[in-house]
């Protein structure tokens, strides 16, 4: 774990590098069911498993922005805020999908420090996370996410 606080300068020697893994997640189907409620999205191919046995996934699949949803876990296995008040997700500005995830996938997240920008009363980080599946190679989702530290 990398420790994260609200100052500028100590944060920009971390600028470029990897700063860890989150621990491996396990996505099963209760858990894409209760997404697909909570957002409204029940396409077959992430809520029915007998369908989806024959359709071009071999299986249901993750949805995305579950993936993406992951990123507040994520970011906690790796970074420890210290003297951080507040904690602020301040959004994405780059979000690809790259290849489906089968439900029932192991996942983590790989973290990497892209920028650090001073803010008023606190520091704005830019952290590139690189989703992967357990024994494949090719990254299931990239995207680079903003978060504001307040002292």
């Amino acid at each position: 774990m990398i420790v994260v606080g609200t100052e500028v300068e100590p944060l920009r020697a971390l600028v470029g590098r990897h700063l860890g893994f989150s621990e491996w997640m396990s996505i099963d189907q209760e858990q894409v069911d209760s997404f697909a409620e909570a957002i409204g999205d029940y396409q077959w191919i992430h809520v029915d498993p007998k369908r989806a046995a024959d359709g071009p996934f071999g299986g249901t699949v993750v949805h995305g922005f579950l993936i993406l949803a992951l990123t507040s876990r994520v970011l906690e296995q790796v970074l420890v805020a210290e003297g951080v008040r507040l904690k602020v997700n301040y959004g994405c500005d780059r979000v690809r999908f790259l290849s489906p995830v089968l439900v029932g996938s192991r996942i983590r997240a790989g973290v990497r420090l892209r920028e650090v920008r001073p803010l008023r009363g606190g520091v704005q980080l830019v952290l590139s996370l690189t989703y992967e599946v357990e024994r494949r190679r090719v990254p299931v989702c990239v995207a680079q996410v903003l978060v504001h530290n307040y002292a």
